[in-house]
């Protein structure tokens, strides 16, 4: 069988249907269109964490590289001077902060603050009025 996405409540229900034994096995996976072995992972787990759906442990990815603090400084670095550009930016966050960081790191938390070249246009463009 390929894989799908079975939602939790119909996992609940095959569990419910088998542990009270009005269906047969076979009958409930047909039925469901579960695997076998989709609903014996089910049954472990429910057995070990006490629901259908593995817990899940921290974050998943890599640690980002900037904290609050840093981003709160590259932002008032930005709305200072929104013509600055990126390796400046790099720079001013290696002396100041004591933060090596490759100027695409840079644009991707400038990206994720919803800094784009078209805002900082606008304020460059009200700085000289």
């Amino acid at each position: 069988m390929p894989w799908r996405y079975v939602p939790s409540e119909m996992k609940r229900s095959a569990l419910r249907l088998y542990e009270s034994g009005l269906l047969e096995l076979e009958d409930i996976l047909d039925y469901l269109e579960m695997s076998r072995s989709t609903f014996f992972r089910v049954r472990r787990i429910w057995r070990e964490h006490g629901d259908v759906v593995a817990p899940r442990y921290g974050l998943a990815g890599r640690r980002r590289a900037f904290h609050f603090e840093d981003i709160d400084y590259l932002l008032r670095l930005v709305r200072h001077r929104p013509n600055w550009f990126l390796d400046e930016l790099q720079h001013l966050l290696q002396t100041n902060r004591f933060i090596s960081l490759h100027f695409s790191t840079i644009h991707r938390e400038l990206s994720r603050l919803g800094v784009s070249r078209k805002k900082l246009r606008k304020i460059a463009a009200e700085r000289d009025e």
